[in-house]
């Protein structure tokens, strides 16, 4: 049994993602080709226990007693892969790349626009609690 507790939210609102990215962060080639909305937004294959069991929390944050959320925005593509993770927001003691290592690893169900699949940014926030 793990020594924490790991809450994981979804959220999904690309306007809310947008007003927290700072405006001179580095824009990713072909980032314009994300959308912020689909019609049927990605979702994990596993769901959401499915990337939670993924998440370990690292060594250096448990021992140092961090707790906090990490929330990134990865990049889904039109065939439910992640081109890439950018944090948001980040906590420290490995906790921002233990996120970005388990969203890239992960497999989405695509998001969808009028039936087809097409290439969505998606904000996930990361619960990292001690029990």
């Amino acid at each position: 049994m793990r020594l924490f507790l790991l809450l994981f939210m979804l959220a999904v609102s690309g306007m809310a993602s947008a007003s927290t990215i700072k405006k001179d962060a580095a824009v990713l080639p072909g980032e314009e080709e994300y959308l912020a909305f689909a019609e049927v937004m990605p979702e994990p294959v596993d769901g959401m226990p499915g990337i939670i069991k993924k998440v370990e929390y690292p060594r250096i944050a448990r021992s140092a007693g961090l707790e906090g959320k990490v929330i990134a925005l990865a990049y889904v593509n039109e065939n439910g892969g992640v081109d890439d993770v950018k944090i948001i927001k980040g906590l420290g003691g490995g906790c921002n790349e233990e996120v970005e290592r388990v969203v890239k690893i992960s497999k989405f169900k695509p998001g969808m626009k009028e039936g087809k699949p097409v290439k969505v940014k998606l904000t996930l926030s990361f619960v990292f609690k001690l029990s």
